[in-house]
């Protein structure tokens, strides 16, 4: 077998590393010249070896920081409502939800994702912030139809965030996703720790049971932790018909 040549070494080493989590997400990697100096090679050899983790994702390169784990993206079927605390959960990392504020008051007939929920009294808004390894992963503003949840009016959502506890205790028949990537604006970059015009991913979602809306979300995720992903299969009987 033919072995390994330095540049390919360095990079199974490292990658041997991080795979096993020896070295977590967000952890600072060796420099340059520690690598240098720990495989008696030169600096285009280490870079290349690093460049190569970071094409596949498992190193992100952080301008006069150094290079670091990256975290690993989470990808969910562009269809599904996702459990965000469930999601975070199976990669084996910590979670826990911030509360930023609730408030009850009245629907917005000004903005087109609150009226068609046609709520006929006070709406519940709860924004908040959701955390993995405690680090902010996405940034949630959720808009409750009391009409259709009026149970929701006595919870305080401060731990466990309302989209968690709508898909335990409210079945949902219909769901609506708008997908967007946007940039992120100053107190975006400062909850999400973003430098400003970084990008995100927005995901706008309403949801409703047997006609009747429930919720609209707003959802923000750094761009390069989140992925939307979808199958599709060819209609079986368009195929049939197309040729006759």
């Amino acid at each position: 077998m033919k072995p390994l040549s330095l540049e390919r070494r360095i990079r199974a080493d490292l990658e041997a590393r991080i795979r096993s989590g020896q070295w977590p997400p967000g952890r600072r990697i060796p420099t340059e010249l520690e690598l240098m100096s720990s495989y008696g090679c030169s600096r285009m050899t280490v870079s290349k070896a690093i460049g190569s983790l970071v094409q596949s994702g498992l190193v992100e390169r952080r301008k006069k920081a150094g290079s670091f784990v990256a975290r690993p993206h989470v990808q969910t079927a562009v269809l599904e409502i996702p459990d965000i605390p469930a999601l975070i959960a199976s990669r084996g990392e910590s979670y826990r939800f911030e509360r930023l504020s609730r408030s009850l008051r009245p629907l917005d007939a000004n903005d087109p994702n609150e009226t068609i929920l046609m709520a006929s009294g006070p709406v519940l808004e709860v924004s908040g912030t959701h955390f993995a390894a405690d680090a902010p992963f996405a940034l949630e503003r959720r808009i409750l139809n009391l009409d259709a949840v009026p149970e929701a009016v006595g919870l305080p959502f401060d731990l466990t965030p309302p989209g968690s506890w709508l898909l335990q205790h409210v079945p949902w028949t219909e769901a609506r996703h708008r997908i967007t990537a946007v940039n992120a604006d100053a107190e975006t970059g400062r909850r999400l720790g973003l430098a400003r015009g970084r990008a995100c991913l927005m995901v706008e979602r309403h949801t409703s049971r047997l006609g009747e809306w429930i919720t609209f979300a707003r959802l923000l995720f750094p761009g390069e932790r989140y992925d939307l992903v979808a199958s599709f299969a060819p209609d079986r009987r368009r195929i049939a018909t197309s040729g006759g």
